[in-house]
């Protein structure tokens, strides 16, 4: 009797942790402002504490998760993103290439001050996506390209259509996710109630569903090439790999890591080293290809100073950059972002080499734990790092122990509050905090504490 009773509790606070929740995703996404930090930051943790209840009580239920974490973006559907403008970009580059321009040889300002318009809505366009965005070259790779000429196919002229086309794109590929996270979760041998982390986070819904940002299709591909590559379908895990690297480039960044996974899981050295060497070509040459309908001397140079803007002039909710750029101005009186900016690659790269030759990569946990390290010593080191940065980190955490990545996607609503005033300026103490947070947890997990256990993983 008494279990009964405590049953049927538990799926009335279910019931109303879901209905909550639905209230306020629904709110998040047709009245809130971004401006209006209060409601902001009071709906976020809401949503955050309701989410880890969520999976709390319906961990052993992955159909009703499920349910429920799609039902949460298809209220989103109809939602004009209100925490991002970089979708009006989105669709901008869609429609110009329906119109046949090559969106990586124009600028969307020298069209607007030359009073040209060469796409249905260019000036409502202009002027949803800013001057900063409108000032400099796309850097947008070609599979993402594609996904907004999609858009555009569908909705040439309405902007809520093409949101809507994009949105539904970038659900699909959460079911993606979804489907094949839980299969690599299995041969971990983690509980499939952890792909939820991801899945059910508000902080994934709100910035991929709800803004519309595109790491969620380079997250899809990433893990089903991973979980292709466990399976011993290396060729074709290279494949996937590359449309990865072609919606976004950052898992680039990974492909150093495969050596150990491909050399010392191999009983011959020689074979194992033809098989990584046979995987990188089939990547570099794949992502290639997908850039050849854009080719020209002129993408090649934009293309390249477009990037290193992110590395030389964009500042943003960064952390051991802001200390270096305090430094700079104490013994300079300037802004040393233009040096610091050229030692930030130097720094990653040796880094990802130093995993690559001295961590035991060769289980595919092992390889995650070095990709999770790998990508956090980045965004740690990186001048910009926007919220939806993080989205590849948390997935990646989901397949290990550590939660700082979980722990970050919350905090990291904290970085909206720059957009509180209307300068936009930021408070590097509200910096400061955030990254306390974050810092406090990643040095407890990773140096503090004893080594997390590895999970046995099922693979052999």
């Amino acid at each position: 009797m008494l279990n009964n009773i405590q049953f049927t509790n538990y799926r009335k606070n279910g019931f109303l942790f879901v209905l909550a929740s639905t209230i306020l995703f629904f709110v998040f996404a047709y009245y809130l402002k971004r401006t209006d930090y209060n409601l902001l930051i009071l709906l976020y943790s809401t949503l955050f504490i309701l989410f880890y209840k969520l999976i709390q009580v319906y961990k052993e239920n992955i159909g009703l998760l499920t349910l429920v974490s799609f039902g949460f973006r298809a209220l989103f559907i109809l939602a004009i993103p209100n925490l991002s403008q970089d979708f009006y970009r989105f669709i901008w580059d869609g429609r110009m290439l329906l119109e046949g321009y090559n969106p990586y040889l124009f600028k969307v300002e020298s069209f607007i001050s030359s009073h040209e318009y060469p796409v249905a809505q260019a000036e409502e366009l202009f002027h949803g996506m800013g001057e900063l965005n409108a000032s400099h070259f796309t850097n947008y790779p070609p599979l993402n390209e594609l996904c907004f000429l999609i858009a555009a196919l569908f909705a040439k002229t309405n902007i809520l259509g093409s949101v809507v086309v994009m949105r539904l794109l970038i659900v699909a590929a959460d079911f993606g996710t979804l489907f094949y996270g839980k299969k690599l979760l299995k041969v971990i041998n983690i509980p499939f109630h952890n792909i939820f982390l991801y899945v059910l986070n508000p902080f994934i819904i709100i910035e991929l569903t709800g803004n519309l940002h595109f790491e969620g299709i380079m997250i899809f591909f990433l893990i089903w090439s991973l979980y292709l590559l466990q399976k011993g379908k290396w060729m074709l895990s290279a494949v996937i790999f590359a449309l990865s690297v072609s919606t976004k480039l950052i898992p680039l960044m990974f492909l150093p890591l495969l050596f150990q996974w491909f050399i010392k899981r191999d009983t011959s050295k020689s074979k194992g080293l033809i098989k990584l060497m046979t995987y990188y070509a089939l990547v570099l040459l794949i992502t290639m290809t997908s850039f050849l309908p854009f080719y020209s001397t002129d993408f090649v140079n934009n293309y390249a100073q477009t990037v290193g803007l992110w590395f030389q002039r964009f500042e943003f909710n960064a952390s051991l950059y802001y200390i270096a750029r305090a430094i700079g101005y104490r013994f300079r009186g300037y802004n040393e972002i233009g040096v610091i900016g050229t030692f930030i690659p130097v720094l990653v790269i040796l880094f990802i080499l130093i995993l690559t030759c001295f961590r035991n990569n060769k289980s595919i946990q092992q390889l995650i734990i070095s990709m999770l390290f790998a990508l956090s010593f980045y965004l740690f080191t990186a001048t910009t790092v926007h919220p939806w940065y993080i989205a590849t980190l948390l997935i990646l955490s989901v397949f290990t122990n550590y939660k700082f990545p979980l722990v970050w996607s919350f905090v990291i609503i904290l970085s909206y509050l720059a957009y509180a005033n209307t300068n936009n300026v930021e408070n590097l103490w509200i910096i400061a905090l955030e990254y306390l947070i974050v810092y406090t947890v990643f040095i407890w997990e990773v140096i503090l504490n004893k080594p997390l256990k590895l999970k046995k993983s099922a693979e052999k």
